[in-house]
C-alpha cells in the first residue's frame, strides 16, 4: 500500500453513527492569541519555549478554509476549542464579537455537512486568571461556570461538548516537562489541584446538561501504563493521580474523550527508558499505535463502560506515509477493542494541520501542511486515506 491509496485490507463496519474527524486547538492554530498566560510566557524573559505562537497558522481568519478542506477530504467532523481569553478579555467582561466568531465557526461546519464538537478549556487560560493563580485561584470553580453559562449562548445546536482537555496534563502545567525519552509524565501530582479541576468540569457538565441537548465530558490523555513485570503495584500508585482519578470522575458523564498516543512502562522508581533502538516520533515518543486500543480498554474498565469518543490520536512525523501506517495500526486496535465490547462513538485524528506544538512548529501532527510563511495549505495523502474509510463508515480489520 502507498500513502496516495485507498486502505486495501480487510475492513469491519464501524458502529453505526461513528463520527470520523480530526481535531485542534485554538491557541495552537488561530494565532495572535496575545491575550493568555500562555502567550505572556512564550515572550517572558524567562521562557523556555523553543519559539513562540505568533500568527500559528491564522486559523483565525482561516478556518472556513480549514473546515472546507476537512469537508473535501471526507472527513464528517471538527473538534475546535473557543478561547476563554477572547471571550472573557478580562474578569466578568464579555465579549459578543468574540462569540459571534465562534458562533460562525459552527455555522460554517454546519454549512459544509459536518459535526462540530466544541472544547471549552484546551490548556491556556485569560491573562488575568493566570495572574490570579490559575487553577490555583481560590474561585476558579465558579469563574469556569460563569465561562460556560457564557457559551452556552452559542452551543444551541452543539451535540458533543468537551469540557476541559487533559485535565491531568495541566494540573502541574507551571513546572510541567515533556519527558521524551519515557513518555509524557510530571515531576509530581496535585491532588488538590486535582480536585479542584475535577470541580469545575462537574459544575460546567451541569451547565451543559441544563441545555438538555448537549453530551458533556472531558478529554484524559492516557498514558498506557504498563509495569515491568513485579512492579504492578508502582504502576498503579504511579498512574492514579496521574490518570485514573480523573477517569473515575467521568463516571456520570455523557461520555468522555480518550486521547491516545503512547505508552509508558514503570518500574520501581517510575518511568523506564527505552531501548536506544526504538523508532521514535519527532516528539521522542516511541511509535507504539497499539497504545489507542489498550487505552479504550482501560478508560472503560475505570469509567464502567461509559461512551468513549477518541478525541485525539495521531503521531508527529515527516514521513506522511509512516502516519498512515500508525493510524492504521491504533484504528486496528480501536476495532478490536470494540469487539470487545468497549463503546466507542467516534475516531477524531490529531491534527488536521500542522500547527504549533507548544513550543515548537517542528513536530509535525498534521492530515494538512501550513507554509509558515503564505499559510498556504496542502492536504497531505494522509488525509484522503482517513476520509475514504470515514466515507466507507469501515475500520480496518485487528
Amino acid at each position: 500500500m502507498t500513502a496516495t491509496t485507498p486502505y486495501s485490507g480487510e475492513t469491519v463496519p464501524a458502529p453505526e453513527g461513528f463520527v470520523w474527524g480530526a481535531a485542534t486547538a485554538a491557541h495552537q492554530i488561530e494565532g495572535q492569541n496575545v491575550n493568555t498566560s500562555h502567550w505572556e510566557y512564550e515572550y517572558s524573559e524567562n521562557t523556555t519555549v523553543q519559539e513562540p505562537s505568533g500568527d500559528a497558522v491564522d486559523s483565525y481568519h482561516r478556518y472556513p478554509e480549514d473546515i472546507s478542506l476537512l469537508a473535501e477530504g471526507g472527513l464528517k467532523a471538527y473538534r475546535f476549542s473557543i478561547e476563554w481569553a477572547r471571550i472573557e478579555p478580562e474578569k466578568g467582561v464579555v465579549s459578543r464579537a468574540q462569540l459571534d466568531h465562534y458562533r460562525r465557526m459552527i455555522d460554517t461546519c454546519r454549512d459544509a455537512g459536518v459535526e462540530p464538537i466544541v472544547t471549552l478549556h484546551h490548556f491556556t487560560v485569560p491573562r488575568w486568571q493566570g495572574r490570579d493563580g490559575g487553577w490555583y485561584a481560590t474561585d476558579v470553580v465558579d469563574r469556569f461556570r460563569r465561562y460556560t453559562e457564557t457559551a452556552t449562548a452559542i452551543l444551541d445546536d452543539v451535540e458533543w461538548v468537551v469540557t476541559i482537555n487533559e485535565p491531568n496534563m495541566m494540573v502541574n502545567q507551571d513546572e510541567a516537562k515533556i519527558d521524551t525519552e519515557n513518555g509524557v509524565n510530571f515531576p509530581g501530582p496535585s491532588p488538590h489541584v486535582a480536585q479542584v479541576i475535577a470541580a469545575a468540569h462537574h459544575a460546567s457538565v451541569d451547565v451543559l446538561r441544563g441545555l438538555g441537548h448537549v453530551k458533556a465530558g472531558w478529554s484524559v490523555a492516557n498514558q498506557v501504563f504498563q509495569a515491568v513485570p513485579g512492579f504492578e503495584k508502582e504502576r498503579d500508585d504511579w498512574g492514579y493521580w496521574r490518570e485514573d482519578y480523573y477517569l473515575e470522575q467521568a463516571r456520570d458523564d455523557d461520555f468522555i474523550g480518550v486521547q491516545s498516543y503512547l505508552r509508558t512502562i514503570i518500574g520501581a522508581d517510575g518511568p523506564v527508558p527505552f531501548p536506544d533502538d526504538v523508532e521514535r516520533t519527532l516528539t521522542g515518543w516511541e511509535y507504539y499505535p497499539e497504545a489507542l486500543g489498550h487505552a479504550l480498554r482501560h478508560t472503560r474498565d475505570v469509567t464502567g463502560g461509559i461512551p468513549m469518543m477518541v478525541t485525539e490520536n495521531g503521531m508527529a512525523t515527516a514521513d506522511d506515509a509512516r502516519r498512515i501506517d500508525y493510524t492504521t495500526g491504533a484504528l486496528q486496535g480501536l476495532a478490536a477493542a470494540v469487539a470487545d465490547g468497549c463503546d466507542v462513538r467516534g475516531y477524531l485524528h490529531w491534527s488536521l494541520l500542522d500547527n504549533y506544538e507548544w513550543g515548537s512548529f517542528r513536530p509535525t501532527f498534521g492530515l494538512i501542511a501550513v507554509d509558515r510563511e503564505s499559510f498556504v495549505r496542502t492536504p497531505k495523502p494522509s488525509l484522503a486515506w482517513l476520509g475514504d474509510l470515514a466515507q466507507r463508515n469501515v475500520l480496518p480489520a485487528p
